[in-house]
């Protein structure tokens, strides 16, 4: 596996992480900010107990209780004119609403005089020196042309002095009771007291004023209707009676006798109706007999006298074909008679049924508007005399009307003010200064985009950190070596020591003899590094090399005196010998090979064969070579010079230099397989640590070697 993978999982598992809460270290964060979020809670402690002790006014909260009737006994039983209040949710909502309409705050206002009370008629109070909306109003004036203000009318002041009444009343229900509290706070016990009972009084009061006012309507709206159904019954009752004075219809019994009559009639003419066919009939057969002749009108007829007629004709009696044709007429007659009687009834019988039927259809028709009328006529009075009982009963009402609420406890003069709570505000006070002081440490610590500890500059980018470098307390560069030359033992000299430890020790096989020193950007210690490095390489005894790498800024004058015209690149070209271009530094115990200005491109000198066989050349007269190169972020001069070198150190100033640049820094190093050595952090404060709170990771680092 390369560097490069190592360092993109690397870096992808501490994205993976950034998006996890670790309270450790959200607890480690804390606690290093804990002198900040102290200080905030004692400010925020001071602040509410100015506000408690100082600005708030006290104020009183006296509570009053009404009980609702729900079976409310009634007098007279009148429900459906006046009802009392029902038990249910919504009856009890919407009372906890009337208690704090404006009409009855209206009320209450006008009652106790509330308009000229300044702490509700805001008008009253005396205009203050300074507030936000005078403020406000004066830019405003600057900005545009002041409006005309108009004179605030009397409903305007009513309606502003209700509104701050109402801000100081609640009303509420009791869980699972009928009990209703009306609470009232103000600035004086016994206002409050007054405008809780009074309230409660004002509310049973208009109870029983809607009560008699309904009332009344229905007493008049009852008078009205009873005086109409009056006349109703009257007009109906005259209606029956003229009806029944035209109407030949007796009564229904005469009626269900006529049907019964019908009947009858219905019956005998189906009789009828069977013997006129029968008669008919014979007639005709009696007819056809005698045309066919004297044997068959006999055996037809089957008459005795016509049988002994019919035997002497036979016998040929003289005078018996007469008197045999005189008694067949004579039959045929009798038939003839017998057919026209039973005609004559059968008619007679339909003119009956004829008769009695319009006489039952004229009667039927006159019996419906009869029993209709009678009933209009009992409707009406019952109308009328339910009507006439509930007019009866609203007017008894009038005077014994009642309240659906009765007061329960009256509200009693507070003793003590119920705001401010003094110990409940300096309690929240200090946790809301607590909580802003850990949102604040949270928050900076949020948008702190540097690297402060060592720890955190190995998590985010993969790579070990092998020295830490304290900020020189030199004014000058040239002071540097002055000053850890003359204090061995100081926290910045022993840092130096342990890079050179820590590098040295990286491979114990194979010691690295050039190393290459870089940064990301200008101005992160890293040439201040390179030097302190090499001294220290060459109180070992050492024989260590300088070489700077930088040919375009050239900052190794701002930290020696020399006059040396001739530097590495004068040694490459061959113009002047190693010897003469390199110069001794008797504080530094080391040789400096400085660079020079070239019209050549800087990565392009360096990745000449020419420059890398000097270096290896170097390899044979030099125990150690400090190679001082330019950011990586600025030229890419140190990736070129990084081909060559044993050990790469990567210097990150603390506290300055951001991710996103460190982490670029290394990529693009990476991007050309130049392996980093380790990171170093430099240039710390231990004061600005102690501020941030790190000093339980440095605080004993530095008084060790302070001591």
């Amino acid at each position: 596996m390369t560097q490069r993978q190592v360092f993109s999982e690397s870096t992808l598992q501490d994205r993976d992480n950034d998006d996890e809460i670790d309270l450790s270290s959200l607890f480690r964060t804390l606690w290093r900010g804990k002198l900040w979020i102290a200080l905030c809670g004692l400010l925020a402690l001071l602040l509410g107990g100015y506000y408690a002790y100082g600005l708030a006014v006290p104020v009183y909260t006296a509570k009053a209780a009404i009980a609702l009737e729900s079976r409310q006994e009634q007098v007279m039983d009148i429900e459906s004119v006046v009802t009392g209040l029902g038990g249910d949710q919504s009856t009890i909502n919407t009372e906890v609403e009337v208690l704090r309409s404006r009409g009855l705050i209206e009320d209450l206002v006008m009652d106790m005089n509330l308009l000229e009370d300044p702490e509700f008629n805001t008008r009253l109070q005396p205009a203050p020196s300074f507030s936000i909306g005078q403020a406000v109003g004066f830019i405003r004036g600057l900005i545009s042309e002041p409006e005309e203000t108009q004179p605030a009318t009397e409903r305007a002041i009513l309606d502003s002095t209700i509104n701050t009444v109402l801000s100081s009343i609640s009303a509420s229900n009791l869980r699972q009771s009928f009990v209703f509290e009306i609470t009232v706070t103000t600035e004086d016990p016994d206002k409050s007291a007054a405008m809780a009972n009074r309230l409660a009084e004002l509310y049973i009061q208009d109870q029983i004023s809607v009560k008699f006012e309904k009332t009344e309507q229905a007493t008049s709206w009852l008078s009205e209707r009873v005086s109409g159904l009056q006349i109703e019954l009257e007009t109906a009752q005259a209606e029956l009676k003229d009806f029944s004075t035209n109407t030949e219809l007796v009564n229904a019994e005469t009626l269900a006798a006529l049907n019964r009559q019908l009947k009858d009639l219905r019956d005998r003419r189906a009789t009828l109706v069977t013997q006129a066919e029968a008669t008919e009939s014979r007639l005709l057969v009696l007819e056809d007999a005698r045309e066919a002749g004297p044997a068959a009108f006999v055996e037809i007829a089957n008459d005795a006298a016509l049988n002994q007629v019919y035997g002497l004709l036979e016998d040929g009696s003289v005078g018996a074909e007469t008197a045999f044709e005189t008694r067949a007429d004579a039959l045929i007659t009798r038939a003839e008679l017998e057919a026209t009687r039973a005609m004559s009834q059968l008619s007679a019988i339909e003119a009956s049924i004829t008769e009695v039927s319009n006489r039952i259809d004229n009667q039927s028709e006159e019996l419906v508007i009869l029993e209709q009328l009678q009933r209009e006529v009992e409707a009406s009075r019952l109308l009328y005399e339910a009507f006439l009982s509930r007019l009866k009963e609203t007017s008894i009402q009038q005077g014994i009307q009642q309240a659906d609420s009765r007061i329960l406890s009256r509200a009693v003069v507070p003793s003590t003010p119920s705001a401010p709570r003094k110990s409940r505000i300096l309690a929240l006070s200090l946790i809301l200064g607590l909580m802003a002081g850990s949102g604040a440490v949270l928050l900076r610590e949020m948008a702190q985009n540097t690297f402060r500890t060592a720890e955190d500059l190995e998590t985010k980018t993969g790579h070990s950190v092998i020295g830490q470098i304290p900020k020189i307390p030199a004014k000058h560069r040239r002071n540097v070596l002055e000053y850890i030359s003359q204090k061995p033992n100081s926290v910045a000299a022993e840092s130096v020591r342990n890079l050179r430890t820590s590098l040295l020790l990286a491979n114990l096989d194979t010691k690295p003899k050039i190393i290459m020193s870089t940064s990301s950007v200008p101005g992160e210690g890293k040439t201040t590094q390179s030097i302190t490095l090499a001294q220290n390489f060459a109180g070992l005894g050492a024989k260590v090399l300088l070489i700077e790498g930088d040919i375009r800024r050239r900052v190794l004058d701002e930290y020696f005196g020399h006059d040396q015209k001739h530097g590495f690149l004068s040694v490459i070209s061959g113009e002047v010998p190693l010897e003469k271009a390199i110069v001794h530094d008797e504080t530094l115990k080391a040789d400096i090979l400085y660079g020079e200005q070239s019209t050549i491109n800087a990565a392009d000198l360096f990745s000449s064969n020419t420059f890398s066989d000097f270096i290896k050349g170097l390899r044979e007269h030099y125990d150690h070579i400090i190679i001082d190169t330019p950011p990586v972020l600025a030229v890419p001069d140190a990736r070129v010079i990084g081909q060559l070198v044993d050990a790469v150190i990567y210097t990150v100033q603390w506290d300055s230099t951001p991710h996103r640049q460190v982490l670029d820094g290394l990529k693009s190093l990476q991007s050309v397989n130049v392996r980093v050595s380790g990171l170093v952090l430099s240039q710390f404060d231990g004061n600005k640590m102690k501020r941030y709170g790190y000093s339980d990771s440095y605080g004993d680092y530095s008084s060790y070697y302070q001591k």
